[in-house]
């Protein structure tokens, strides 16, 4: 297969801001969320932390245009969600199901895949294009997946808690590539998270919830150069600022 020159998917001037005002959701009797007030800046990476049930992939939904808010607006331009799950389709090789979002775009199976194969190197999956997805680990199946959330060529990300279900050496490998990847491909991104770490590494801005139903408790300003590392004594102090706001001892 011939190997393309790498080229950014959209253009800067693309990547799109997201106001969320005054925002209730309610499921029957149960609130999820009560008066959310969130922006996110074009570019800007905003991590959501909070505990189980606070309404954090509720978020994630309104954003995407799956839930509508009971009170309050929400505009946002067109966005992709990337779940917890990978989602891959076991039928289909790691190329095609990276490509499987410019085949809902209409793209033809030749031009969708040529668009996804110019990635494929870049993602670390060079060699694995005809690999079926129980071939691949976890952590390549979490790029095949952020991938095609890439390729459906959305100004705004919405990853849900995407490292969850990985293992902890797979997981700060994934946060790596993460990172790498959206230097190279700006978007704005709203990530939902249960781990503080992980929002101060990856995130320009970390948000904590309450408990159920989700309010905004505090916002902190990450302002550190990439890359970060765990270790270091900024990212440490941020991560338990976040905890003591969650009421969680470090």
């Amino acid at each position: 297969m011939r190997t393309e020159v790498e080229a950014p998917l959209l253009e800067p001037s693309y990547v799109g801001a997201v106001d969320i005002a005054g925002v209730r959701k309610a499921f029957g009797d149960v609130a999820a969320l009560d008066g959310i007030d969130l922006q996110l800046h074009p570019g800007e990476l905003v991590a959501v932390v909070g505990p189980s049930g606070c309404g954090k992939s509720t978020l994630l939904e309104l954003v995407c245009g799956l839930q509508t808010p009971d009170a309050g607006t929400v505009h946002a331009p067109p966005a992709a969600l990337m779940a917890q799950r990978d989602a891959l389709l076991p039928w289909l090789s790691a190329l095609d199901n990276a490509a499987l979002a410019r085949r809902v775009a209409g793209d033809s199976r030749n031009v969708a895949r040529a668009k996804a194969h110019t990635h494929f190197k870049a993602f670390g999956l060079e060699g694995f294009e005809r690999s079926r997805p129980a071939a691949l680990s976890g952590g390549m199946r979490q790029r095949v997946a952020f991938l095609r959330t890439l390729l459906s060529e959305r100004p705004v990300l919405c990853l849900d808690e995407p490292f969850a279900s990985l293992d902890a050496l797979t997981r700060a490998q994934a946060q790596s590539w993460l990172a790498e990847a959206l230097a190279r491909e700006p978007r704005t991104v709203l990530l939902v998270t249960h781990d503080a770490e992980e929002a101060v590494l990856l995130a320009d801005r970390v948000v904590l919830l309450s408990p159920r139903p989700g309010r905004v408790v505090l916002e902190l300003d990450v302002t550190l150069p990439r890359p970060r590392t765990r270790t270091a004594r900024e990212v440490v102090e941020l991560r338990e600022r976040a905890l003591a706001a969650l009421g969680v001892a470090g």
